[in-house]
């Protein structure tokens, strides 16, 4: 066992997964407590919504937390444990069951369980930023306008289809590119200095590179950097080459396109003049005005030593030294 896991609690949705979360939360303590013997994890089942917050909020007594399940539970759980003095504050693992599961991609974390479990045991610990929007705290990502309609249509659409990942999301893309392409006036200053302001299509602000099941929106983006990626999808465009550049935002190839415009900052403030979709980690956000900026190395969390944390511009994670 790897000295950083320690007393762990794991912390599990049990309906995720369209109600098989229960039984992944199950299996994975079985095979936890196998390999840990007298040090075996305990359990805790959220009930309602926002108990996973509540649970990570009551955990620092403990080492390590393990959220099992998708991103919106891994976003509960990070709130929860932001509210805990850092000096108590447990490190952050992550055992993924979503449709997503983006910031487990963004750490390098298996989407297959047992091999999540696997990696635990080679862990490393690693420092990574924290985003807050109006109040609220982020592990990965902020959309506003198609992308977030997207990200919002597929919690209804995986539960009357049953997919998940990179199908459900392009699934929902393209329906939403095909009959909703709207534009929305916006404005945006960024760092308290630099004003943008326009129309545009979708606007994401990344923590991490991705959304959507690995959709490279911000492939600039890193955990660890101290700021914020900022992307904007702005006209012309028409729902043949939107289609083109969602496809394309796959592997961050839609960086080449004159309508995609990226910015970073430490701190960003956006102003919509009515509301429109919105979303903060998969989940539901409301309002017309957003106040966003980055908690440098808030959390530790665990992730495979194996996997490089490089960015494309040359910086890593931080490893945290024991």
């Amino acid at each position: 066992m790897p000295s950083h896991l320690g007393s762990t609690l794991i912390i599990a949705n049990p309906v995720s997964q369209n109600g098989k979360g229960r039984v992944a939360a199950e299996h994975a303590c079985r095979l936890l407590s196998e390999r840990m013997g007298k040090s075996a994890p305990e359990l805790a089942l959220t009930e309602y919504p926002r108990h996973a917050a509540e649970l990570a909020a009551n955990a620092a007594s403990y080492d390590t937390v393990l959220a099992l399940g998708g991103d919106g539970l891994i976003h509960e759980v990070a709130n929860g444990l932001m509210r805990i003095d850092e000096a108590q504050r447990p490190a952050l693992g992550l055992l993924p069951v979503g449709s997503g599961n983006d910031y487990a991609a963004s750490l390098g974390v298996s989407g297959k369980l047992e091999k999540a479990i696997d990696q635990l045991f080679s862990s490393q610990v690693l420092r990574a930023d924290v985003g807050v929007c109006n109040g609220e705290y982020f592990v990965e990502t902020v959309s506003f306008g198609l992308d977030a309609a997207i990200a919002l249509d597929t919690v209804e659409r995986r539960v009357r289809t049953g997919r998940t990942g990179t199908a459900l999301y392009f699934a929902a893309g393209i329906d939403q590119l095909l009959h909703h392409l709207d534009l929305r006036p916006y404005r945006v200053i960024l760092d308290g200095a630099r004003e943008i302001e326009g129309q545009m299509y979708l606007l994401a602000v990344q923590n991490g590179q991705t959304y959507g099941g690995g959709f490279k929106v911000c492939p600039q983006a890193a955990l660890d950097d101290g700021a914020l990626d900022v992307c904007i999808a702005h006209p012309p465009l028409n729902s043949l080459s939107a289609t083109l550049i969602f496809v394309l935002a796959k592997e961050g190839f839609h960086r080449r396109f004159k309508q995609i415009r990226f910015e970073k900052a430490k701190q960003v403030r956006l102003e919509f003049e009515s509301a429109l979709p919105a979303q903060i980690d998969g989940e539901l956000l409301e309002g017309t005005t957003f106040d966003l900026s980055i908690v440098p190395r808030a959390l530790r969390v665990l992730a495979p030593s194996s996997h490089s944390y490089s960015d494309p511009a040359g910086s890593g994670y931080v490893r945290v030294e024991e």
